[in-house]
């Protein structure tokens, strides 16, 4: 398959949006929306229900010093309480960690009087937003393959696995209606500036719990999250916990880092063909590899790391699917 086969001509995106609408019944772009209206319309509602405002006791843990913050139950953030350290914190921090040991996002409200600590990719441990880095990623590469593929292609999200910086990969498996479908370097060059392009915009990430039932209605059209969400509530009571950057929102159980801007040099090195689905459709592995902008490597270094995240990531794919897993095994 070539570049003008699948992917949306990044100047002429909005024309071939226009174009969809009139040939499709719905474009992925409309799905988008709606499920980005979704999610502000249930951010709205949740914020109304909080009624009278609680003070909490926030005890920052950190340079320049420790320090008590009070702040408001429900509504304060890790960012928040950052904004009244430094312009430093806000820039700086990418995850927080709540009583010690909890990985908390930066802009998920707190809920109880707690300690707080600001992490950073320079942090002493940094095991937790290495994670939280990695699982972001594979987040924002799902919302750039939405943008960047023809409706045409009927792609659909499928899961990304938990993250592991160890494989050398991160990762997002996606359904095409392409057989054999093996992309181009400039392709996958293509795919990279879309990814770089993102985290320069410094986009927010968001975190928001649902229903199941709101679950359900937002990702109605996707037949993978369809299956997946009874599964995800009944160990969550009931809930399901989704991101959003941009107009792009999917499932995680999270934590991920505050913004698109965490993410620096990128690439996405391979995609592997991992076996048929129903209704003709082909499973893929997207994988690639980033760093994050404190982290400046010799083009030599990184290429060693390029090289590695192009073999097939052993992660494990979460279907019953017997003949693709067998290609994992």
């Amino acid at each position: 398959m070539s570049l003008r086969t699948f992917f949306r001509p990044v100047i002429s995106l909005r024309l071939a949006r226009i174009h969809q609408i009139t040939t499709r019944q719905i474009s992925y772009a409309e799905i988008a929306e709606r499920r980005s209206e979704l999610f502000t319309a249930e951010q709205v509602a949740q914020k109304e229900k909080i009624g009278r405002i609680e003070r909490i006791e926030v005890r920052y843990l950190g340079l320049p010093h420790d320090t008590t913050l009070m702040m408001n139950r429900n509504l304060s953030t890790p960012f928040n309480c950052a904004q009244h350290l430094s312009e430093f914190h806000c820039k700086r921090s990418a995850l927080a960690l709540v009583d010690g040991n909890i990985p908390w996002d930066m802009n998920r409200p707190l809920e109880e009087s707690c300690t707080l600590q600001l992490l950073t990719f320079t942090s002493p441990d940094p095991y937790h937003v290495n994670r939280a880095f990695w699982r972001s990623c594979s987040f924002l590469l799902g919302a750039v393959l939405c943008a960047t593929f023809k409706d045409e292609a009927k792609l659909q999200l499928h899961s990304f696995p938990s993250p592991n910086f160890r494989s050398g990969s991160f990762v997002h498996d996606v359904s095409l209606a392409a057989a054999g479908w093996s992309p181009t370097q400039p392709e996958l060059k293509a795919l990279s500036a879309e990814m770089v392009k993102l985290a320069a915009r410094d986009v927010p990430i968001e975190r928001l719990e649902v229903s199941h039932k709101l679950a359900q209605e937002m990702f109605r059209e996707n037949p993978f999250k369809s299956h997946q969400i009874p599964n995800i509530a009944s160990k969550n009571n009931g809930q399901v916990v989704l991101y959003r950057v941009g107009d792009h929102v999917d499932i995680s159980r999270g934590p991920m880092v505050t913004s698109t801007r965490h993410m620096g040099r990128c690439t996405i090195a391979a995609v592997h063909s991992m076996g048929k689905l129903p209704e003709s459709q082909e499973l893929y592995r997207f994988q690639g590899v980033a760093l994050p902008p404190d982290f400046i490597i010799n083009h030599v270094a990184y290429g060693i790391l390029e090289n590695r995240a192009k073999k097939l990531n052993s992660a494990r794919l979460p279907t019953e699917d017997h003949e693709i897993q067998a290609k994992l095994a």
